[in-house]
């Protein structure tokens, strides 16, 4: 189903909004890897730069741009803003169709641009709060059945099964039902196994989730209550962190803090480790803050709010913790500024000519600087458990030649079959990457 987004907004902010439906050359800076060039900090302004692609969804005959020597095709179509994948054993795909909760009105003439400019960008839509499961019994790669599995739920994203239980990370709490493989209907309640830091703010609201190999914890990513504590810190408790929640009792700890917006989480498969891909703060400038893709040691703090990037000091949070900043870790490796990262998944399972060892990312695209970047599904190759190299686009064109999004990546999967699922929350679409025939 597309969709389109009233442009008359920009001309309404053009006197208060640099770049917005503008187009610039990119920094030159090399913002990639494992050591990202950073420039000094932006002055403050009274409104930030946006520039976000508007969402205007595909038509019928289009789709995004694979690689050289993969394929794409609609998996599944007419969805409501579908953001989160989870692959099944037996091959059916789940997805979470879902967006923010209502939060209170914020007042002031940044929250009026801010909100003006995200519903143009398609960020606008209720809520359809509810699971569907898509399965493709032919093979054919396109899904013939669909059906809403869960309903009701309170923006779920994070979703994982364990034994014969699916677990669901809602904007606030983490539920299970009872659940086996096959099913296409759930008709149990879901039952609440954890709280997790929420409203009425609840500025990063996406709750990813990630269980251990053994099945016996689960993982979440919780982001930020704001963009660098400007609401102050405790509206901040336990939150720009990963929570580690214990299966057999719902006890729940921060396992890793000071990650501004983790979203995507995946165990590497050579090592076994935790990576994340991480939302880094905005209105420093075109070139800061780079997000990153980085693996995840337990109790290590990540530097937010106080310091970026290691030990790179925010000149706008007081008053500053020197303690903490002296223990920052520096991420394993950039993936440029205002990319916003989301999906994350390993290539392994993966039959992708090209793609076999690293780990694809859905870059959902830039709000906060002059030229567009990101809005593509990149891969990162991997060696010995480490990124290499400089990302490679895998899935593109989602941006037009006039700077409209007609679709936006968030979620990736691998799939059974070893095609990529991703999920597309401006398109309204599943599509699937595979070897080109």
């Amino acid at each position: 189903m597309s969709r389109t987004i009233p442009t008359s907004s920009c001309a309404l902010l053009a006197a208060l909004l640099a770049g917005c439906g503008t187009t610039v050359t990119p920094t030159e800076l090399r913002q990639t890897g494992a050591d990202p060039e950073l420039p000094a900090p932006a002055g403050k302004r009274l409104v930030p730069t946006v520039n976000i692609a508007p969402a205007t969804g595909w038509a019928a005959d289009e789709a995004p741009t694979a690689a050289p020597g993969l394929a794409v095709n609609a998996f599944a179509s007419g969805l409501s803003h579908p953001r989160w994948l989870l692959v099944l054993p037996n091959g059916d795909v789940l997805v979470a169709e879902s967006n923010a909760p209502p939060k209170p009105a914020e007042t002031g003439l940044r929250a009026w641009a801010m909100k003006v400019v995200m519903g143009r960008a398609g960020a606008g839509v209720p809520s359809a709060d509810r699971i569907t499961l898509l399965r493709d019994a032919d093979r054919d790669g396109v899904a013939e059945t669909r059906s809403v599995l869960l309903s009701g739920l309170h923006s779920p994203f994070g979703m994982a099964l364990v034994g014969e239980r699916l677990y669901v990370a809602n904007a606030d709490a983490v539920v299970s039902v009872p659940f086996r493989p096959g099913m296409t209907v759930v008709q149990a309640r879901p039952v609440q196994l954890a709280t997790l830091p929420g409203g009425p703010r609840n500025h990063h609201w996406t709750k990813s989730l990630l269980a251990s190999a053994d099945g016996s914890r689960l993982y979440v990513g919780v982001g930020s209550n704001s963009n660098a504590a400007e609401h102050g810190m405790a509206e901040e408790a336990e939150r720009a962190a990963i929570h580690e929640i214990r299966i057999a009792d719902g006890a729940r700890r921060v396992f890793a803090s000071g990650l501004r917006n983790p979203v995507g989480l995946a165990w590497e498969p050579h090592g076994g480790a935790l990576w994340t891909v991480v939302n880094e703060r905005d209105e420093l400038g075109d070139a800061l803050v780079p997000d990153y893709l980085t693996s995840v040691r337990e109790d290590a703090f990540y530097g937010w709010p106080y310091s970026y990037y290691g030990r790179h000091l925010d000149p706008r949070v007081q008053p500053q913790r020197p303690d903490l900043v002296a223990r920052a870790q520096v991420p394993d490796y950039a993936l440029g500024s205002h990319v916003a990262p989301l999906g994350l998944a390993f290539a392994q399972g993966a039959r992708l000519p090209g793609f076999t060892e690293g780990a694809f990312i859905g870059l959902h695209g830039s709000w906060n600087r002059r030229a567009l970047a990101g809005y593509v599904v990149v891969f990162v190759r991997f060696a010995d458990g480490r990124p290499q190299g400089t990302p490679v686009d895998v899935l593109g064109g989602f941006v037009d030649r006039e700077g409209r999004a007609r679709g936006r990546p968030v979620g990736v999967a691998v799939a059974t079959d070893g095609s990529l699922l991703v999920a597309d929350d401006v398109g309204d679409r599943i599509w699937r990457v595979s070897a080109a025939p």
